[in-house]
């Protein structure tokens, strides 16, 4: 039996080694877990699963193969969230709740459902056939079937479905989704896979006062790896306009990089970078600092990130005066070439979805200008501009 299982999680791309299984039938031999699925279930995500990022592959994995566990899209047909809205709630009596018919099973209502979803069109509510809210089919919310699939609802009310729909309580790890709150730790990890440079051990002070005090008052020093990576980053953030709406995923990875790193530099630009930038979005008309004073300043061991949807005209990269704001005597093209000369570990963050980006001319150029190192602001992208920034020159 585990054996098959163990093949199915390997043909859902699972990371799974023969040492995962053997520890896993180990612990099925030591009675951890017995006679429960979900617990099973738990148990053999802690076992095979080493990574956060490949709970989706697992959960996708064991509703494959045991049917029944909570899965979503499982036949891969989104519902329309109007379907569910509670517009009735149908009062039944108890005899009127006797006369309805059970569907024979998980089988029969999955084989069912599928069906339903093949042939249904529109809304419904209060009928005993379509997925509805407020009547007796079984397949729904608020309504009342013995023997029913519940879609959408929150919580129970008839304690009676046999299978409760629900999103993947991990289905956020996945690694091409956009970083957002749930998976900010797993972006902090990502961040920690550059190389530490500088003083690798600082003194680990409670380790210390603890073996000295063990050791009758006599110094027993004691070291631990420095807590903050000390690779230096200087970051460029595209704000406004386009940007306005990736407002929420460029405050996270900042917050992320900043819990990180300590030597962490930042700066503001539009669109394009041209001869200088900015430090206070409020002072960008008084306060600029040049490129010059950048590439001056900072050592060329800065690790450069450029974040941006690089959605724009052609003109504000490749021609003078192309910028919306100012008349710029040179083209931004020109300033990203100097800046990626000098700081030679560089890379672009998008925040667009990677999709869309062959329909814009303007993100074709600035990729061509990055050497294609730009990547999208997910956990994948993250991880694979990560290998660029670290990679020896």
């Amino acid at each position: 039996m585990l054996v098959d299982f163990f093949f199915t999680l390997k043909k859902y791309k699972l990371s799974v080694s023969l040492r995962e299984l053997l520890d896993l039938i180990n612990a099925l031999e030591k009675h951890v877990v017995y006679a429960d699925l979900e617990a099973f279930y738990f148990l053999a995500r802690t076992v095979m699963v080493k990574d956060e990022s490949q709970y989706d592959k697992f959960d996708r994995a064991f509703a494959d193969y045991f049917k029944g566990v909570q899965s979503v899209d499982l036949f891969n047909s989104p519902i329309p969230q109007d379907w569910l809205n509670n517009a009735l709630t149908n009062q039944l009596s108890d005899e009127d709740k006797a006369k309805i018919k059970a569907m024979g099973g998980l089988d029969k209502l999955l084989e069912t459902l599928q069906q339903r979803l093949d042939e249904q069109e529109k809304r419904h509510q209060g009928g005993n056939k379509w997925i509805g809210t407020g009547g007796t089919s079984p397949f729904g919310a608020n309504g009342y079937n013995p023997e029913g699939i519940r879609i959408g609802q929150k919580g129970n009310r008839n304690f009676s479905a046999v299978k409760v729909w629900e999103k993947r309580q991990f289905k956020n790890f996945s690694s091409d989704v956009e970083l957002g709150t749930r998976n900010l730790k797993i972006a902090l990890r990502k961040l920690r896979k550059f190389a530490r440079t500088g003083a690798s051990e600082e003194l680990d002070v409670n380790e210390t006062i603890g073996a000295t005090a063990k050791n009758g008052g006599l110094l027993d020093i004691h070291m631990a790896p420095e807590r903050h990576n000390a690779v230096k980053v200087l970051m460029f953030f595209d704000v406004g306009g386009s940007m306005d709406a990736y407002i929420k995923q460029c405050q996270e990875l900042f917050s992320a990089v900043h819990s990180e790193f300590k030597h962490l530099e930042y700066f503001y630009f539009h669109n394009c970078v041209y001869e200088d930038v900015w430090k206070d979005n409020l002072r960008r008309d008084k306060e600029r600092i040049s490129l010059w004073e950048i590439m001056h300043k900072y050592g060329r061991d800065y690790k450069l990130i450029f974040v941006g949807d690089a959605t724009m005209g052609p003109y504000e990269i490749t021609y003078p005066g192309g910028s919306i704001e100012h008349w710029n005597e040179e083209p931004g093209a020109d300033w990203l070439q100097r800046l990626t000369n000098h700081f030679s570990h560089a890379i672009w963050l998008n925040p667009q979805v990677q999709a869309h980006w062959q329909y814009h001319a303007s993100v074709q150029i600035l990729k061509q200008l990055m050497q294609d190192r730009m990547h999208p602001l997910t956990l994948q992208g993250l991880s694979d501009g990560i290998k660029n920034l670290s990679r020896k020159q």
